[in-house]
């Protein structure tokens, strides 16, 4: 990615401000997922064709999740081990939903469509975070 797609997708020249704004849209996503698995679990579990108990689990974690992400984007430097560690494990999460997709999971097809979205949209974030990390760390350390 192109330092001029990262900024116009920041709606910000400075790498800084572009990290810390992927990272906020990565806690507000996650957050809003975790409150609607807590809130919701049942009609979400039927309309999903999964476990409420798994909601409710999912939506626990992830609240955790984002309250530590927006933690780390609040920060006026975010640590680069830490934004690396967010960025694996929203890798990781898009990689095991498709995983759970396959061999675990026998969602509806509401389901089947939310998962891969949902873990797109992950990928997503977590490639604009790792771009934006470069921009700021161009060798990585």
């Amino acid at each position: 990615m192109s330092a001029t797609q990262l900024a116009v997708l920041a709606r910000t020249s400075e790498p800084r401000t572009a990290l810390r704004r992927f990272l906020v849209a990565d806690a507000l996503v996650t957050g809003v997922n975790a409150v609607a698995y807590l809130a919701v679990s049942g009609p979400l579990a039927r309309l999903l064709g999964v476990g409420s108990g798994l909601l409710l689990i999912l939506g626990a974690v992830l609240g955790v999740y984002a309250a530590g992400v927006g933690r780390l984007a609040s920060r006026r430097e975010p640590s680069p081990w830490a934004v690396r560690t967010v960025i694996e494990i929203n890798y990781a999460w898009a990689v095991l939903s498709f995983v759970a997709l396959l061999f675990w999971l026998s969602p509806s097809a509401a389901g089947a469509v939310w998962a891969p979205a949902q873990a797109m949209t992950v990928a997503g974030i977590a490639t604009l975070q790792y771009a934006a990390l470069k921009a700021i760390r161009p060798n990585g350390n």
